[in-house]
């Protein structure tokens, strides 16, 4: 598991735009692939976003189709989520994590931990 911090997280109006930033620390994660992941009050956490450790191939879940995009520097050991149209049911704590596991419909997390994450409101 690679140690990440998050940021880039506040509170939007609807319509509005979020770029969330993942920096690796202490290690780098450029043969990992990465996942985005969020997480809303009484909800369970779900996954949003992966990325493979090229940036080639990338997957998303249905709700933010079009309208995230997830890509990654591994030069800066550092992986993006560009958030577009935000909605109010985007209200969460977003997550990234490194490595992930991905099959044809989702990914999950092979850590044992999660970090702070960065909270992102859209107010409506």
């Amino acid at each position: 598991q690679v140690q990440v911090v998050e940021s880039g997280g506040g509170l939007v109006q609807a319509g509005g735009s979020l770029r969330l930033s993942c920096a690796a620390s202490g290690r780098t994660f450029s043969s990992y692939t990465v996942g985005w992941f969020r997480q809303a009050p009484g909800k369970e956490r779900e996954f949003v976003a992966g990325i493979s450790w090229t940036g080639s191939n990338t997957n998303y879940t249905d709700s933010v189709k079009g309208r995230f995009t997830i890509s990654r520097d591994n030069a800066q050991n550092t992986a993006y989520l560009q958030m577009n149209n935000l909605k109010p049911e985007d209200t969460a704590v977003y997550y990234c994590a490194a490595p992930i596991a991905c099959s044809g419909i989702g990914c999950y997390s092979l850590g044992d931990t999660w970090g702070q994450g960065t909270q992102v409101t859209v107010s409506s």
